[in-house]
């Protein structure tokens, strides 16, 4: 028998027993990302999202609608994720993830995925960008990491990493999940809104994903 789960109710100890993840230490954002200097306008766009921010978190609870239209999708147009050759689809259904040796299938549903598209003749390559997971102020950022994980575990069959983001609105936590037997993940240490130098990173890391997944197609 077949037992289905929902891919939010999974903890990270199931993540790492059904799909076989395993945790990477030492790496760094530095090491995997060519952060830029933000530019005038980029820093005018950014004090405005955080002072937008600064104003709802002192109503206090912020619902993950509000996380995902008022703060992440500005952030995402600041960052160029917006732009004809990325297509952003929100609450995707990812595909059925068969644990054969658990009899277990995980489903669920991303809320935010970033794509980059390529269309040549007939054929059109999908390549992840990033897969962004909101939740509510109330609830800890990284609670959002075997969902995550999950989700970014089917695009391994696409492409060699995927980048990963879950954020609850104050803080912004970035993973990267790699091929590999097994496949491995890193969790990066998170960004906090609070913080102007840490808000002017989190754009910046944003950004160097954005460039970051440049398909040869691009170049020419």
């Amino acid at each position: 028998m077949t037992f289905a789960i929902d891919a939010s109710n999974l903890t990270l100890q199931q993540v790492h027993q059904l799909l076989k993840l395993r945790l990477q230490i030492g790496q760094g954002l530095a090491s995997l990302l060519v952060l830029e200097d933000l530019t005038a306008r980029e820093r005018q766009g950014l004090t405005q999202i955080r002072e937008n921010f600064l104003s709802y978190y002192a109503e206090g609870k912020i619902l993950e609608g509000q996380v995902q239209y008022l703060f992440l999708s500005p952030l995402m147009w600041l960052s160029g994720f917006h732009t004809p050759k990325i297509k952003i689809s929100l609450e995707v259904g990812i595909a059925n993830i068969d644990v054969e040796d658990e009899d277990t299938l995980i489903k669920g549903r991303m809320d935010i995925l970033a794509a980059k598209r390529v269309q040549n003749q007939q054929e059109v390559t999908v390549f992840w960008v990033l897969i962004v997971e909101a939740k509510n102020s109330s609830v800890e950022a990284s609670e959002g990491l075997p969902q995550l994980l999950s989700y970014a575990y089917t695009g391994l069959g696409q492409q060699q990493a995927v980048w990963g983001l879950t954020t609850n609105g104050l803080n912004y936590q970035f993973v990267r999940i790699e091929q590999g037997d097994p496949p491995t993940y890193t969790v990066f240490p998170p960004f906090n809104m609070l913080y102007p130098d840490q808000t002017e990173q989190l754009l910046q890391v944003m950004k160097a994903i954005a460039k970051e997944t440049q398909l040869p197609q691009d170049e020419s």
